[in-house]
């Protein structure tokens, strides 16, 4: 049988056992065909299309100039690649402004492929969540460090460090799960944080830079690789898997490996 005939379709559902089983799965983005087969067939369940491309792939020093066509193309490419994961994209800047923004920007990528798009913010986020969830389309709400917002938060900072942002973090994650948000992803928030999001929430919670405790884990491709954006100093949180082994195949494998097992990410990657 071939790797295509033999990958089965990862969906929401999947990620919901998965969690309940008390077991973890790993996430990573590709935006090529290529990359897209090649990490499908090596045991991702999630592949993002994120708005990460604005720095890895275009260059930029953050993700704010990525455009809602410039997700729309990945994804196409993306889409004939895949092997059966599911396929997260994301909503880039101010295409969400508004419900009735947020509703034809998530349909248009909803159309090219994606099974479910992701947004970042916190409780204001609630009633876009609810109407996209109530027409359709999957949400997976994006906290703690937003790099949308790295202009407002004043740098790429750790999340919910004083007790008091940690309970509106721990609040709004509720408010967003309420409003029907079928995943959670918690990008740069101390360990305690995270495990105690991932312990009160009913739905998968994805980490990165998060600690070991929640559901899966993220990495941006490029980062799995050790490949450096230029002027840019690796986060705590990234490890270059493909410096200890011999091929990206193996790289990922080797990632999708360590997450199942809870090896990472180690404590060298996670924040107190």
């Amino acid at each position: 049988m071939s790797a295509q005939a033999s990958q089965r379709q990862t969906t929401l559902s999947t990620l919901d056992a998965i969690k309940r089983r008390g077991e973890k799965f790993a996430t990573l983005t590709a935006y090529d065909a290529i990359f897209s087969s090649l990490v499908s067939t090596a045991g991702i369940k999630v592949i993002l299309v994120g708005d990460s491309l604005g720095m890895v792939l275009q260059g930029h020093d953050s993700t704010l100039p990525v455009t809602v066509d410039d997700i729309a193309y990945h994804l196409d490419c993306v889409k004939r690649g895949n092997q059966g994961a599911l396929i997260m994209a994301d909503l880039p800047f101010m295409s969400y402004a508004s419900e009735s923004q947020s509703l034809e920007s998530a349909a248009h990528l909803m159309r090219h492929g994606a099974h479910i798009v992701k947004l970042e913010g916190g409780a204001w986020l609630a009633t876009s969540t609810r109407l996209l969830t109530e027409r359709g389309i999957p949400v997976c709400a994006h906290m703690g460090l937003t790099p949308q917002a790295i202009n407002r938060i004043g740098g790429y900072r750790v999340q919910g460090r004083n007790p008091d942002q940690a309970a509106t973090i721990l609040e709004e994650a509720k408010l967003l799960e309420e409003a029907g948000a079928a995943m959670l992803l918690l990008e740069c928030v101390p360990v305690d944080l995270a495990a105690t999001i991932t312990e009160a929430s009913g739905v998968p919670v994805i980490g990165i830079g998060a600690g070991p405790a929640t559901d899966g884990q993220i990495m941006v491709l490029h980062d799995l690789l050790g490949m450096e954006t230029t002027g840019i100093k690796p986060p705590k949180f990234v490890k270059s898997f493909l410096a200890e082994t011999g091929t990206i195949r193996e790289a990922v494998e080797a990632y999708v490996q360590a997450v199942e097992a809870g090896t990472f990410p180690a404590p060298e990657h996670c924040f107190a």
